[in-house]
């Protein structure tokens, strides 16, 4: 974990990858579609934020499934990861964006 996520308390988009490849965690993109097609985290599943409106992802049917949500700065995410909780997701969590992620982009 770098500085940023143990200052703030949470885990950075570089070690959320990370982990997701050993746990199997989601990795959930909330920006645009479009963003989203310009480049984004291998694997990850994309449903913008403005599309969370309290209900479940049907990606995502488990509400106890570890998610790990990203967008390009981080605030996106925060506002992602409260509507989740209120969806009914028990294990979410803000890892920041995309634009501090040093591993592979797929597009």
């Amino acid at each position: 974990m770098n500085i940023f996520g143990n200052l703030f308390g949470g885990m950075n988009i570089n070690d959320a990858y990370a982990q997701a490849k050993e746990n199997g965690a989601v990795l959930l993109d909330v920006r645009s579609k479009e963003e989203f097609k310009g480049g984004h985290l291998p694997k990850a599943i994309n449903v913008p934020v403005e599309k969370l409106d309290g209900s479940k992802i049907k990606q995502v049917p488990d509400l106890n499934k570890k998610i790990y949500v990203y967008c390009l700065s981080g605030a996106r995410a925060r506002n992602a990861v409260t509507a989740l909780k209120h969806a009914g997701y028990t294990d979410v969590t803000s890892v920041g964006g995309i634009n501090a992620y040093h591993g592979p982009i797929q597009r």
